[in-house]
């Protein structure tokens, strides 16, 4: 169904989508690529929410060579008003005859419908090449369009038998340099960082995006059952911040409003935070990609309710004993059918430490 140039430039629309990685945020990443007489006649890439599109943007570059071409665009062109005129109109005004796109919309209420409305305009029209390698570049916005709550991917440092802290809570520094600084991509292509209390407390973070100019912050996200968090907090540096706590009518929260912060009751059962209410609310505030940055507590929660999407752990190579501090916090298993299996997706080494990525099955 789809030759090998075909491939070709839906492979170079890829590329440019990934330059969005960073800042597109809560639009997708999407990359385009127009070809006329076997020759790339414009390019373009979305760069951020509230600018033109990446097919606008290819179709500006293209000018009049835009008619009788190829479309290969990373993501169904949007048929709808949204921040922008629909993509499909601009499409079907410039000329092009033949739309591929790598997936359709994930949005259940318009999937299907900007390839249909080209269809319609009489464009030949086909979607699924290159389909896993575009759905890889926005599981976000898939998870926050079918799932309604975003891609949630917990980072964790920990040594090699498995520590991520000395028993008296000291975690600072496991892993070196490298992998410190490569933490800072995956805050950087999130929409919110979340964290427990229990972190601020004991290591006071500012979870933020440094050495990287994005041009934003990501929203920081703080578990606070009862609202423990000082106001002089460095986490609370900079505005942005949301602290989810189980009642906000305590003394406490007039002191964190006034320090720049949102406090949400979100009271769930057990006396804890409702997580699944939180994520929700997340999605709703048009969040996709949630990192996590937290402890065992935390981590196994969120594990344990099988709300982890993907982990992004780094091994060090050194030993911090059977007293450390392990990664979850869980119930003892009593059968091994219990147990989490993982599926490895990448495995890299980041200076001296080791970078896993794995995905629950």
């Amino acid at each position: 169904m789809f030759s090998s140039a075909d491939h070709q430039y839906m492979a170079q629309a890829l590329r440019l989508a990934e330059q969005g990685l960073y800042t597109t945020s809560p639009n997708p990443r999407v990359g385009c690529v127009l070809v006329n007489n076997d020759q790339v006649v414009g390019t373009g890439w979305h760069e951020r929410a509230g600018q033109a599109h990446a097919e606008i943007h290819a179709l500006r570059q293209a000018g009049d060579c835009a008619r009788g071409a190829t479309a290969y665009v990373t993501l169904e062109p949007c048929s709808h008003h949204g921040r922008t005129p629909p993509c499909t109109d601009a499409l079907i005004a410039a000329g092009i005859v033949r739309v591929v796109a790598a997936m359709r919309d994930p949005n259940p209420r318009v999937a299907g419908a900007g390839l249909a409305r080209l269809q319609a305009a009489g464009m030949s029209v086909s979607d699924g090449l290159m389909q896993a390698q575009a759905q890889d570049l926005n599981p976000g916005f898939i998870s926050r369009m079918t799932r309604r709550r975003p891609w949630l991917r917990s980072k964790i440092a920990a040594s090699l038998d498995g520590g991520t802290a000395l028993e008296n809570g000291i975690s600072q520094w496991i892993t070196g340099a490298a992998a410190r600084q490569d933490v800072q991509h995956w805050r950087a292509r999130a929409c919110a960082v979340l964290t427990g209390i229990g972190t601020v407390l004991a290591d006071d973070p500012q979870l933020s995006v440094r050495e990287l100019d994005i041009g934003r912050q990501p929203l920081r996200v703080v578990l606070d059952s009862h609202l423990r968090l000082p106001p002089d907090a460095r986490i609370l540096q900079g505005g942005n911040v949301l602290v989810a706590c189980l009642d906000d009518r305590l003394p406490q929260a007039t002191a964190l409003k006034a320090a720049g912060a949102e406090v949400l009751a979100l009271p769930g059962r057990d006396n804890t935070v409702d997580l699944q209410g939180l994520l929700a609310e997340l999605a709703r505030r048009e969040i996709n990609e949630l990192h996590v940055e937290a402890g065992a507590r935390l981590n196994g929660e969120l594990l344990r309710l099988k709300l982890i999407d993907e982990l992004v752990l780094y091994l060090a190579p050194l030993l911090l004993g059977a007293s450390a501090r392990g990664l979850f916090e869980l119930p003892a298993l009593t059968e091994m059918a219990q147990r989490t299996d993982l599926d490895i997706i990448a495995l890299d080494r980041v200076g001296q430490d080791i970078r896993l990525r794995a995905r629950p099955r």
